[in-house]
């Protein structure tokens, strides 16, 4: 067993650990906390943290957050090392199993979204495509969904999974979060609740499965699962984090096993959209017709021509429809971003 000082080595936390050995190959190492915690690092930015098993899990639940699958999304990242370095300190007891996972270490060096391809279409066995053959995205994302599976393995109580991420562009809406498609499912009330204490004010229910991470451990684990935008892409240091307490706060409840606290306005509710339709980059002739600085959640009225090729041509229709996660900069094949309206 592992002194506590050496899960980061000479390292001041995390993070920094992190970012130091963002791309070595690092053995497993187990460590026990003071009052009993047990903390396995199982890889780099990887940590599978248990209570005492004497200890009370009040919510009955296991936890997984991820953060940094995009490299350049730095405020949830630290968000989620600052709730480590309180743990280790002894600020609060943990009281559900927890796996932490920062994604995609070699792009949180470089600053930038990805490397070589984009981690968050790599999951649910797309990693497996043989265009992403030996390609350290497609390996990253091939032991995170085995990290997953043994975590779920090993705790069989319910699974949340909050993937957390900021946007590459300004929103009308600034936190909103993502529902990954599972047949005949619905959202439960506690995990609106939750949302709401971390200050999201908006719900997509996504219309088909995906190849997300928050999509993988929906359908495969069976986890409640959600992609959650947190605000605008700026680099480490920049942040303002007074601007994400909402999810630090709702984080740190629910590693604590405490119910979520009463709702209070602006954030009582939760405006739900659905997603109308994906807009894809066929290759054939593609036209986007959307300025590349438009705002997610700009709506757009009936008859505006969004996207058109050699063979099709999409007009919103019937009544206005919004757009989010715009970006006319992918692969053939790959989302340029989604229609919604309200539901």
């Amino acid at each position: 067993m592992a002194a506590y000082s050496d899960l980061f080595e000479s390292s001041s936390n995390w993070l920094s650990h992190t970012l130091t050995h963002a791309t070595a190959d690092l053995p497993e190492i187990k460590t026990t906390l003071p009052d009993g915690t047990r903390i396995n690092r199982k890889n780099v930015g990887v940590l599978h943290i248990s209570p005492p098993a004497d200890r009370g899990n009040p919510n009955q639940e296991t936890l997984l957050v991820s953060a940094g699958i995009h490299g350049n999304e730095t405020a949830p990242i630290e968000v989620l090392n600052a709730l480590v370095s309180e743990l280790l300190n002894g600020e609060w007891l943990l009281a559900c199993p927890l796996l932490l996972i920062l994604g995609n270490p070699p792009a949180m060096v470089a600053g930038e979204r990805f490397l070589d391809a984009n981690l968050n279409r790599l999951f649910n066995g797309a990693h497996g495509k043989h265009e992403y053959a030996d390609l350290p995205e497609a390996a990253r994302a091939q032991f995170l969904e085995e990290a997953c599976r043994q975590f779920a393995m090993a705790h069989p109580q319910a699974l949340s999974h909050y993937d957390l991420h900021t946007a590459i562009r300004p929103s009308k809406r600034e936190k909103f979060a993502l529902y990954p498609f599972v047949e005949g499912r619905q959202v439960p009330e506690g995990q609106c609740d939750f949302l709401l204490e971390a200050e999201v004010e908006a719900l997509l229910l996504q219309h088909k499965a995906g190849t997300t991470f928050s999509s993988f451990s929906s359908s495969a684990l069976g986890a409640e699962s959600f992609t959650v935008e947190l605000g605008k892409v700026r680099p480490f240091g920049e942040n303002d984090l007074q601007r994400f307490e909402g999810i630090k706060k709702a984080l740190r409840q629910r590693f604590c096993g405490k119910p979520c606290s009463a709702k209070q306005a602006p954030f009582d509710h939760l405006t739900i959209f659905e997603v109308v339709h994906e807009i894809l980059n066929t290759g054939k002739n593609f036209r986007f017709h959307i300025p590349d600085d438009v705002a997610n959640f700009t709506e757009y009225p009936p008859g505006t021509v969004i996207w058109e090729d050699d063979d099709t041509c999409y007009r919103v229709e019937l009544s206005p429809q919004a757009i989010v996660f715009p970006n006319r900069d992918v692969p053939v094949g790959q989302r340029v971003g989604l229609m919604i309206k309200p539901r």
